[in-house]
C-alpha cells in the first residue's frame, strides 16, 4: 500500500486564538469583545511579562494551533518592541505572527518592526473591521506556518529511513541524472538503480522526480 505524501500529513485543527498583550483593561476588554462579535477566541494579557509566563508555562504547546499576538507598543516594564524582539530572537514570528498596536508616534518604530518580521501594525484609532481582517489574515499566515512545520518533521521522519545507498541514488536523481548515469556514478546495475529510485519513492512517497526536489527544497527552506 502506498505510503501518504509527507505533503499530506494530517491537518491543524486546533482552534485560532488572537493574544492580547496591552496594559489597559478597558483595551483588552474592548478588544476581547470585538473578537467575540466576529467569533474569534482572544487571551488577554496584561504585560509583556505575562505573556511571557504564559509561553514559558505552556512550552511547545504554546505553537501548536494557529494564533497571532496583538501588541501595544507602549507598555510599562518590557515594552512591545524588547518582546517583539525576543520573539524573533526565538525563531517564533512565522509560528505567532505580530501586529503591533500603534500612537501616531510609533508609526516608524512599528514600520521598522514589520521590516524585521513583524506581520502589520494598526494605528490607534482604529476601524475594527479593517483590524479583525487584519487578524484573520495573521491567523492564516500562523496556520499555513504550522502546516508547513508539520510537513517538514513529516519528512524528516521519513527521510530518516533511507538507506546510504537510498539517499545516495535520491541525490543523483534530484540532479536530474538518468538511471544510466546514477549506475555508472554508483558503480551499480541500472537495475539496481531503478530499485533503490523506487524505495525511495515509496518511503517518502512522492511520485516524481520532481514532487522529490520540490519537497527537499521545502525542507532545506526551514
Amino acid at each position: 500500500m502506498r505510503s501518504p505524501s509527507p505533503a499530506a500529513a494530517a491537518p491543524i485543527t486546533g482552534l485560532p486564538v488572537v493574544h492580547l498583550v496591552d496594559d489597559e483593561p478597558v483595551v483588552r476588554e474592548a478588544l476581547g469583545w470585538l473578537l467575540r462579535t466576529r467569533r474569534l477566541l482572544s487571551e488577554a494579557h496584561p504585560s509583556a511579562e505575562a505573556f511571557e509566563r504564559m509561553l514559558l508555562s505552556r512550552g511547545d504547546r504554546a505553537y501548536a494551533d494557529p494564533a497571532c499576538l496583538l501588541l501595544d507598543i507602549r507598555m510599562p516594564g518590557l515594552s512591545g518592541i524588547e518582546l517583539f524582539d525576543r520573539l524573533v530572537a526565538r525563531g517564533v514570528l512565522p509560528l505567532m505572527p505580530v501586529i503591533f498596536l500603534t500612537g501616531h508616534g510609533d508609526v516608524p518604530t512599528a514600520v521598522a518592526a514589520i521590516q524585521r518580521g513583524a506581520f502589520d501594525f494598526v494605528e490607534k484609532p482604529f476601524s475594527d473591521n479593517a483590524l479583525v481582517d487584519r487578524i484573520e489574515r495573521a491567523l492564516e499566515a500562523s496556520r499555513s506556518a504550522l502546516e508547513a512545520r508539520q510537513r517538514r518533521v513529516h519528512w524528516a521522519a521519513r527521510e530518516a529511513e533511507l538507506t546510504e545507498r537510498e539517499r545516495e541514488v535520491m541525490r543523483l536523481v534530484v540532479d536530474g541524472r538518468p538511471n544510466k548515469l546514477i549506475a555508472d556514478a554508483l558503480a551499480i546495475s541500472v537495475r539496481t538503480v531503478e530499485v533503490h529510485r523506487a524505495r525511495v519513492f515509496e518511503k517518502l512517497g512522492v511520485r516524481s522526480a520532481v514532487e522529490l526536489a520540490n519537497m527537499l527544497r521545502e525542507s532545506a527552506a526551514g
